[in-house]
């Protein structure tokens, strides 16, 4: 891997300009992820507060652990939107973008003259990225999404937690999955100006970025009859698939994806031979529909063993297995500093934390690991690029426009 500190201008989407007016988790997991790979990203926010997850929590040195993770290697700009000379300093960023990104709320672009194709009539060559509740169009576009109202509406509750009782994915797993295709989808765009010449506009809403992490549940559901039901550590349609509890009390999953590791399982595991071709369990849909009794004869066999006995033998014969970690334990997984894939990252006040280099490996290549700025760190400075004199900004800040 390369040493660490690459020049700005050698990372991959160095003299790229991205400004954002970005809040909570969705655009701005798009834009720091940019950002990582050189792109300069210049984060617009509200003047004394600034982006709203600043506040989620305190615990990262006094820092918001959200903020922390999301805003890495950015420039705060504070502006306010509202006032005239607050709006004209935005038009002089984005006439020199090469990306916009904006997830206001539902209609807000649309009001202050943000919406696409406000911007192309303005700035032919920018490429505007809108990230979107349920889209800009159709009934439910004025409508507030956030996070688990999102995990509601695509099913993903009603699939997630045991037979007793839903629940959410412990991540803001629609969040993510919307700044992960808006990351695509503004390389993309990228992609085909540099190649084309072409700009094309990048919307993406929470709704759909969901919805199509659902798609495996819903083929099921829509040729079955019925969804899969909720099982807890379990998989819903492979057996067996989840967890069993060893003699010291730690839990420890397993999964059977064929016949060959059945066999093995049945024979070097559970020590009959005979079970693999049991009819109750020759077949995944056979162990499916006697589950419990796959369960009750794995669940015998790993009780009386610790659980680092039962991890070995499984390695041993091919099966796919994992203690279940609590978040101390991923923090020192092995694999994680065997790799050396923790950085120092700067948060303001002068602390630092261990931050994860990006999974993506791109050789020769060591992503931008950056501070995390202060609100309006670098208003200043942006606002000298753009011209202003230091009686300017003095004015700009009097006048509460910055």
């Amino acid at each position: 891997m390369a040493e660490e500190n690459v020049p700005a201008d050698e990372l991959p989407l160095s003299g790229i300009t991205v400004v954002s007016i970005e809040q909570a988790v969705a655009a701005p997991f798009a834009t720091r992820q940019l950002a990582d790979l050189g792109a300069r990203v210049i984060k617009v926010e509200r003047p004394g507060g600034g982006d709203f997850a600043r506040r989620y929590d305190t615990t990262v040195h006094g820092q918001s652990s959200y903020f922390v993770w999301l805003n890495r290697s950015k420039e705060s700009l504070t502006l306010d939107l509202k006032t005239g000379r607050g709006r004209a300093v935005l038009e002089e960023l984005l006439a020199r973008a090469d990306v916009f990104v904006q997830n206001l709320a539902p209609g807000a672009a649309a009001r202050m003259g943000l919406s696409a194709d406000d911007l192309a009539e303005r700035y032919p060559t920018l490429i505007p990225c809108a990230v979107t509740g349920y889209g800009s169009s159709g009934p439910w576009k004025d409508r507030k999404a956030y996070d688990l109202l999102v995990q509601c509406q695509t099913g993903l509750v009603s699939l997630t937690g045991s037979a007793r009782e839903a629940a959410r994915a412990g991540v803001s797993v629609a969040d993510i999955a919307a700044g992960m295709y808006a990351y695509s989808g503004i390389l993309t765009a990228l992609f085909t100006r540099a190649t084309r010449g072409t700009v094309r506009a990048v919307e993406v809403s929470l709704f759909e970025a969901l919805a199509e992490w659902m798609g495996q549940p819903a083929y099921y559901t829509a040729y079955s009859g019925a969804q899969p039901p909720r099982v807890g550590t379990r998989h819903a349609t492979i057996a067996p698939y989840g967890t069993y509890t060893a003699a010291d009390g730690r839990d420890v999953l397993l999964s059977v994806q064929n016949e060959r590791e059945w066999a093995a399982l049945c024979e070097r595991f559970l020590g009959d031979p005979g079970l693999t071709d049991d009819p109750r369990f020759a077949t995944g849909p056979a162990r499916v529909s006697n589950r419990e009794e796959v369960d009750a004869l794995l669940a015998g066999r790993i009780a009386a063993s610790g659980s680092g006995e039962v991890t070995a033998l499984l390695d041993a014969i091919g099966i796919a297995n994992a203690p279940v970690n609590d978040v101390k334990q991923f923090l020192e997984h092995p694999v994680l500093a065997a790799r050396d894939r923790w950085r120092e990252v700067a948060v303001p006040g002068g602390a630092t934390v261990e931050a994860l280099l990006p999974p993506v490996d791109l050789a020769g290549t060591t992503p931008r690991m950056g501070a995390v700025p202060a609100a309006g760190e670098h208003t200043g400075r942006i606002l000298a690029e753009l011209g202003y004199t230091a009686g300017q900004i003095g004015e700009l800040r009097a006048d509460g426009a910055v």
